[in-house]
């Protein structure tokens, strides 16, 4: 039996990481220094975007996004039931109204014919502001959400936190990478240990709209400049002016320095994590009583590997036994207590809530080994066969 215990995802750091934080923590600068732009450069370089603007972790990204994007107290915005809590408290954050749109069965992403409903059922200008998820790593087809966007007049951000590297392909048959700002007006990633690139905390927001990039880098820090070029007066090199409410989201250089390390080694990552997704799809396609979410779709980044089962609970409790630690993805957002005191309750979401009551996020890291791998397919296949 492989060396246990065998968590759902973990962190890959190595002797280069450990030697670029370690040059960083001797230089000069441990915050605001150059490294953030050196990374926030190779990232945007990465996915072919124009601008990044690097803050302390994915749900800072997604508030500035947010509030860049101009939400506040009577907005409604939308997005799926299915994702993190951050995916909807951004809104909240800044007083706007948060609906739910349902999943597809088929991918687990929103439906897009479903937030079509949703905003049919209602006034034009009723709604402002989309959120979609790139859920477990697949991309949502940003260029039909952006074509339903722009029909009914909101502004479209995508949460890209689980896909550095993924891709759809548009109706052009090219492919579009998460995050590159071809349709929507804001992304964001985040690095948290267990995702594609691991700073331990950290996140990211990518726009090709220069007005939005000056916005968000004066939300960042303050809501403070020294940029002379945007002073109201200036009475020396000391000066500098608060010009608006912001906030301490910062990104340390040394998280900075440990993003640039993991970036260049990105795509081997990014390979791993599908051909585990490969041999995954081969073992349970013949498996009765498993059904994986989405297999084999092209572009996916597969920070997740989800499998759907009938009795999700036994299999949970019987690989934890077995020193296999899977996890679920995600309890629907609309039945956390917070959003039921809204109004939300159990029903308002018949596909989210099936999802939600059979799916089990299976061990996917790039240093999974083959024969870790298939300790866990082979205890999958032995419970399920009962």
């Amino acid at each position: 039996m492989p060396t246990p215990p065998i968590p759902y995802g973990r962190q890959h750091i190595t002797d280069d990481d450990i030697r670029a934080v370690t040059e960083t923590l001797r230089s000069d600068y441990l915050t605001q220094g150059p490294k953030v732009a050196e990374f926030e450069q190779a990232f945007a370089e990465y996915i072919g975007v124009r601008y990044a603007v690097a803050v302390s972790n994915g749900t800072a990204a997604l508030h500035l996004a947010a509030l860049a994007l101009g939400v506040q107290p009577g907005q409604r915005v939308i997005t799926t039931p299915i994702t993190f809590a951050a995916s909807a408290n951004c809104v909240r954050y800044c007083g706007g109204e948060v609906y739910f749109a349902d999943i597809d069965p088929a991918t687990a992403l929103i439906d897009l014919a479903a937030v079509r409903r949703l905003l049919e059922a209602h006034p034009k200008g009723h709604f402002h502001g989309l959120i979609p998820v790139d859920f477990a790593g697949l991309a949502v087809n940003l260029e039909q959400a952006r074509q339903l966007c722009d029909e009914f007049g909101l502004w479209l951000l995508e949460d890209a936190a689980h896909s550095p590297g993924g891709f759809f392909v548009d109706s052009q048959g090219r492919e579009q990478r998460c995050g590159n700002g071809q349709f929507a007006d804001l992304a964001i990633f985040s690095f948290h240990p267990v995702k594609h690139i691991a700073m331990g905390e950290g996140g990211l927001i990518t726009t090709n709209d220069k007005a939005l990039y000056d916005q968000l880098l004066l939300l960042r820090t303050h809501g403070i400049t020294k940029d002379a070029d945007l002073l109201e007066q200036n009475d020396g090199g000391w000066y500098y002016e608060m010009q608006t409410l912001g906030f301490n989201y910062r990104l340390p250089d040394m998280l900075a320095t440990l993003g640039l390390s993991q970036l260049h080694r990105a795509d081997a990552g990014l390979a791993r994590r599908r051909a585990l997704a490969a041999q995954y799809d081969a073992a349970f396609s013949q498996t009765a009583g498993v059904q994986t979410v989405a297999p084999g779709r092209t572009g996916h980044a597969y920070h997740l590997y989800i499998i759907e089962v009938e009795d999700r609970k036994g299999l949970y409790d019987y690989l934890r036994e077995r020193q296999i630690f899977a996890q679920v993805h995600y309890i629907p957002v609309h039945l956390m207590p917070y959003y039921r005191a809204l109004g939300w309750q159990p029903g308002d979401f018949p596909h989210a809530e099936a999802y939600y009551a059979h799916c089990l996020s299976l061990p996917m890291f790039p240093t999974l080994t083959d024969e870790q791998q298939q300790y866990v397919i082979d205890c999958v296949r032995t419970f399920v066969a009962g």
